[in-house]
């Protein structure tokens, strides 16, 4: 947005972004509702939350707009595997963006991430961030079942496995979603959103799931200090 000082529609700022427009329209409405944006005769514009971010002197000049694809895809070349992005809002996970390469590629979603997440790394991510009431209602309206003979097997289970979480500690998943694929996600902190990163490698390379995402878990650190990852989500 800080690049259309006249204001963008909807399909041009999800064009730019590099995102589906189902996505967009739902980040965008979420940044009005919170007074980062605002809608004038078709066009969004920056509101007045945005205007009054602020950071240290000297440092604005050196910022640029990054968008979340953008960062995503220099980790998934620093890393060496495909990364995943995803917050939790109004209810449902959103997976908001992906970066992956022909060598690197992403989990196939075959079962619907939103309907799933007790079944992968970055939806129990998610959940564990949670507060019981919320998760509770999640799983009524998304009840836990097995995907793969590993999943976890009821609700119950999966409660209990989240509630024994130490507090921003990565949630590993062992081919609970996807045969011959682990995973491991960290929550990320931005502000008042609830969201989560996550990384996967081919079960033969498990040995460089947790290198690697502790490596993410440093990537992200230093962003989110820069202002730039938390000002784009």
């Amino acid at each position: 947005m800080g690049a259309h000082r006249d204001g963008a529609p909807a399909k041009q700022l999800a064009r730019e972004a590099g995102l589906p427009l189902p996505t967009a329209y739902h980040l965008l409405r979420t940044l009005t509702h919170e007074g980062y944006l605002r809608r004038e005769n078709g066009v969004f514009l920056l509101g007045a939350a945005a205007e009054n971010l602020t950071v240290a002197p000297g440092v604005r000049s050196r910022l640029r707009p990054a968008s979340v694809a953008d960062s995503l895809g220099h980790w998934r070349d620093v890393i060496g595997a495909p990364v995943y992005c995803a917050v939790y809002c109004d209810g449902e996970v959103e997976l908001i963006a992906v970066a992956d390469a022909p060598d690197t590629p992403a989990v196939e979603e075959w079962a619907s991430f939103r309907e799933t997440a007790h079944a992968h790394a970055i939806g129990q991510c998610l959940l564990a961030q949670l507060d019981e009431r919320a998760r509770e209602d999640h799983l009524d309206r998304h009840p836990v079942r097995p995907l793969t003979r590993y999943s976890v097997r009821d609700r119950a289970t999966l409660l209990e496995r989240l509630r024994n979480l130490r507090r921003g500690e990565p949630v590993i998943e062992r081919q609970e979603y996807a045969l011959g694929t682990v995973c491991a996600a960290i929550p990320v902190t931005a502000g008042a959103t609830i969201a989560a990163m996550a990384i996967s490698v081919p079960l033969e390379r498990e040995d460089r799931l947790l290198p690697a995402v502790e490596q993410l878990r440093g990537e992200v650190a230093s962003l989110l200090r820069s202002f730039v990852f938390s000002i784009s989500i």
